[in-house]
């Protein structure tokens, strides 16, 4: 029997789609996503700096970048001692930064990895509705949770299972508002993904000043405010949304139990793995920009003071959301342009770009360590390394999330995103070890070596362009 979700219909046409020329369904949707990135980012932006400047240590900052300190107690957090006796027993002994480099890398990369799970759970469980729905609860109580300083780890094992469930499932019913080969897609991945990176722009200048302004919590918290916001607008867009598959083959009367995969549904998934394995690196060099590179914008950066009020350092988290917000629609029109002279690059050419610029926007710390030295320097050398890293972001993301939709064998596309997102979890965790070298090499040479990662990373991604676009068909 085949796979009968492949050929429903899409979401009926409304006078809404006909106007804008997308359904409504995409814009509940991108908003839903908007707020989970807000809570998501707005903790992951405070998150190496709570740990070094608070958690950890026994002079605590009261709110963040303040002078003012108190008493702390690190062995009150439930877990850290044997957390910290297991990473040292495989690394050695670890001071505060390579010890809060490695939680984070563990923290990001586990929120990448339990998508595989989630996914999984909604094809052939819960559908992706209720995965989405339950995701949203356990990670607003974890941001809740991180109110209280014992209970740092526990929330964070909320904050993982709950992005496994929603973030894949989210993802996978974009793809579903369209129906196969629809050319809208792949530009609705790129709106849903202006919508990421809204919420991933206004978190920090939120949460990092409520942190800065009033102390830690009152970030987290909005956090978690962030999340439930998210739930409601997806509770009030459900009529808008595409049946989930799982709805589709009980309707259709599928059974359970599926046909195995074809041998061309299988050089999809293995091609498509294969596609992940070379993002690993990419994302271990990107996510830098959250562990190592905030680092550099809290400890080497002079801050511009306005009015009496000096910018958080944590804003500088908000200049790689803002780029996107503004760069997304001149690339889509770029690549409308190429596409006019038949020129566009296909799918896994445009990651391999990606992949090339962002190892060369490290070229710009490179020279900034060299200026800066031991002291402080300009906003110009984070900022400029990070306009040139986002541009190939844009090259890469949004256009993975798009194949996968495309690609992937609908009975199994939730399992496939969590796939693709198990690449984040190998990159992000990657980025935690790369990281903990930052305080230990010479810092023109870690950033070169960022830049010989993603260079190398691109260019493999190029040698095998061809034979993946083979496998994957002519539609990628």
């Amino acid at each position: 029997m085949s796979d009968s979700p492949a050929a429903a219909p899409p979401v009926p046409r409304t006078r809404f789609e006909e106007k804008v020329g997308h359904p409504p369904g995409l814009f509940f949707l991108f908003f839903t996503e908007m707020w989970e990135r807000f809570s998501y980012y707005g903790m992951r932006g405070l998150l190496v700096l709570y740990m070094v400047n608070y958690l950890f240590v026994e002079q605590r900052q009261v709110r963040q970048g303040s002078e003012e300190t108190i008493a702390g107690d690190p062995g009150s957090v439930i877990g850290l001692d044997a957390i910290r006796s297991v990473l040292e027993a495989i690394f050695g002994p670890l001071e505060i930064q390579p010890l809060a480099s490695q939680l984070y890398g563990l923290y990001t990369g586990l929120v990448y990895l339990t998508p595989v799970l989630g996914g999984y759970f909604a094809d052939k469980y819960l559908g992706q509705r209720k995965t989405v729905f339950l995701g949203g609860i356990l990670m607003a109580i974890g941001h809740f949770l991180m109110a209280s300083e014992a209970m740092f780890f526990i929330a964070l094992l909320f904050l993982i299972f709950g992005n496994g469930f929603f973030k894949p499932n989210i993802s996978t019913q974009v793809g579903g508002l369209y129906p196969e080969g629809d050319h809208r897609r792949d530009r609705a991945f790129s709106i849903f993904y202006v919508g990421i990176n809204l919420g991933a722009f206004l978190s920090n200048l939120v949460c990092g000043t409520l942190a800065a302004v009033y102390g830690w919590h009152y970030g987290f918290g909005a956090a978690g405010i962030g999340m439930m916001a998210g739930l409601v607008i997806y509770t009030i867009g459900q009529r808008h949304l595409a049946p989930d598959n799982l709805t589709q083959r009980k309707a259709a009367h599928v059974e359970k139990k599926s046909e195995p995969l074809t041998p061309d549904e299988w050089r999809r998934v293995l091609a498509l793995a294969a596609l992940c394995g070379l993002n690993v690196v990419f994302w271990a060099v990107y996510e830098q920009q959250g562990n190592t590179m905030q680092l550099w914008a809290d400890e080497k950066t002079i801050w511009p003071t306005i009015l009496g009020f000096t910018i958080p350092s944590t804003w500088f988290q908000s200049f790689n959301p803002f780029v996107i917000m503004l760069g997304t629609p001149l690339l889509i029109g770029f690549w409308a342009w190429q596409e006019k002279r038949g020129k566009e690059p296909s799918s896994v050419a445009k990651m391999a770009i990606g992949s090339i610029v962002l190892g060369l926007s490290f070229l710009v710390m490179v020279a900034g360590a060299q200026v800066v030295g031991e002291g402080q320097g300009s906003l110009f050398w984070p900022l400029a390394c990070t306009l040139m890293l986002t541009v190939g972001e844009l090259y890469l993301s949004p256009v993975g999330l798009s194949l996968v939709t495309k690609v992937a064998p609908v009975r199994i596309v939730s399992l496939m995103m969590g796939v693709w997102f198990l690449s984040s979890f190998l990159g992000n965790y990657l980025s935690g070890l790369i990281g903990s070298f930052y305080g230990v090499m010479p810092k023109e040479m870690f950033f070169a070596m960022l830049t010989m990662l993603g260079v190398a990373t691109g260019l493999a991604m190029w040698a095998f362009n061809k034979p993946l676009k083979r496998a994957l068909g002519h539609e990628v």
